[in-house]
């Protein structure tokens, strides 16, 4: 069976959070906290921590802000050591460590939702651990919550979510904050993000991370969304890979390439950018194996705790350890807002579920699936590089622009067995460079990304 026939393990926790929420009574209107207002028309805030002014704010505990071309933040002077055994692998070792905390970010949108990202640097001996806490609409606190301890090699730790992180308003699925119960009215209202550089002890080595943000939204349940009117015909050439011709190779990456939806769609991005592995870096792979750096992306994105390829902020992150790319988690409102990134020449790596019966030219049904929108034809219908295919030669699929659009932007659908589930309302990756041109900055700024 393959992978966009079988239930992701995120849209299974969803389900169940939806399931959970469907099911509970409703409290009373006296005991709902207030829900804090709006602002008009807007389901999506994002803010990212990328200038040399934005590293030298907030609090800072042995870290230091480099400025030039691409500002960072490195470890200066440890703030201290720190155990950490690793839950994969057994091993306990010994860390220096920084830390870095944001200025409170107060959300346009009160979300139900948040999702953090991160773009770095992490040389052999050293990782990073990023954290989110914030401010509720009852005036109460969250705890500091992991949202992923990461490293771009698998050498020193295995990059990691962490479960089992709730305080009974609201849990961490994976890689993303969610309120447990969106009707009682409850939102995140602030945030703030916490970064620990770690690295090996005596040495000088250090990450260096350029981004640091995260995106909150409040998408309504709604099991369809408004047609849009197309506005563009354009097709970029992306680079084509199928996910299914790597179907049993390294199954110790959740079962091989036929669950590589995800990193399969990053690595062609990446390379329509330019970027690829080097011929060092792809000598583990079988030489057997066709499109190797599938094979090497699959490995990188891998969070050993999800136990999948497919985690958002993951491949955003291993995206951006080519030279000079960015790469974000964000939801977008429209189809529109594809179509203002495709015209900027910048394409998009979307999140979707459907019934086979949804999608016509398909040929599957799955509970979860990313693939990458690279234009639009004359009609307005979708062009995508759809990863699900039985070859590199039949990527390219043209999907009616009024299926894809619902199917993608929806959070709510049926099930084959006739339950209600969730969707993804919108969810997407966008890897751009770090130094744009005008017309791409101006396309990222109009869908909300800076």
């Amino acid at each position: 069976m393959s992978r966009a026939e079988q239930p992701s393990r995120r849209t299974v926790l969803a389900a169940a959070v939806a399931a959970a929420s469907v099911g509970a009574a409703a409290p009373s209107a006296a005991a709902a906290p207030p829900r804090a207002p709006q602002a008009p028309g807007r389901l999506v805030d994002n803010r990212a921590w990328t200038s040399y002014s934005d590293w030298r704010g907030g609090s800072a505990k042995g870290t230091r802000a480099v400025p030039g071309a691409r500002p960072g933040l490195v470890i200066a002077s440890p703030a201290g050591t720190a155990d950490y055994t690793d839950p994969h692998t057994g091993k306990t070792a010994t860390w220096e460590y920084a830390t870095w905390t944001s200025p409170v970010h107060r959300l346009a949108v009160p979300s139900t939702e948040a999702i953090a990202s991160w773009n770095a640097h992490t040389p052999a001996g050293t990782w990073l651990q990023v954290e989110l806490t914030g401010t509720y609409s009852d005036g109460t606190d969250t705890p500091w919550y992991v949202m992923g301890r990461w490293a771009a090699g698998d050498q020193d730790i295995r990059r990691t979510s962490v479960d089992d992180q709730s305080d009974g308003k609201s849990s961490i699925w994976t890689d993303t904050f969610s309120i447990d119960d969106t009707a009682s009215g409850l939102r995140l209202v602030s945030y703030r993000l916490r970064l620990t550089l770690y690295r090996t002890p005596g040495t000088r080595i250090t990450p260096t991370v350029w981004r640091l943000g995260a995106m909150g939204s409040d998408i309504p349940d709604r099991f369809t969304v408004p047609p849009s009117t197309p506005g563009l015909a354009q097709e970029l050439r992306v680079p084509r890979y199928s996910q299914e011709i790597h179907a049993g190779q390294y199954p110790e990456y959740d079962n091989g390439g036929e669950a590589w939806c995800s990193p399969t769609s990053s690595q062609m991005i990446i390379e329509y950018w330019g970027r690829k592995p080097t011929a060092e870096q792809l000598a583990w792979v079988n030489p057997d194996y066709a499109d190797p750096q599938v094979c090497h992306a699959a490995r990188f994105t891998f969070d050993y705790q999800y136990a999948g390829c497919g985690n958002w902020p993951f491949n955003a992150a291993y995206a951006a350890t080519y030279k000079d790319l960015q790469g974000v988690v964000t939801r977008l409102g429209s189809l529109i807002d594809l179509e203002t990134l495709i015209a900027a020449g910048i394409p998009a790596i979307t999140s979707q579920s459907f019934l086979k019966t949804e999608l016509t030219g398909a040929g599957y049904g799955t509970s979860g699936h990313l693939m990458t929108v690279i234009g639009f034809t004359a009609d307005g219908d979708v062009i995508a590089n759809d990863p699900a295919s039985p070859s590199d030669e039949v990527v390219r699929r043209v999907y009616k622009r009024r299926e894809w659009e619902n199917i993608w932007l929806r959070t709510k659908r049926y099930n084959a067995s006739g339950q209600v589930v969730s969707g993804t309302g919108g969810v997407c990756y966008l890897y751009f460079p770090a130094q744009l041109s005008p017309a791409q900055g101006r396309a990222l700024a109009k869908v909300g990304v800076r």
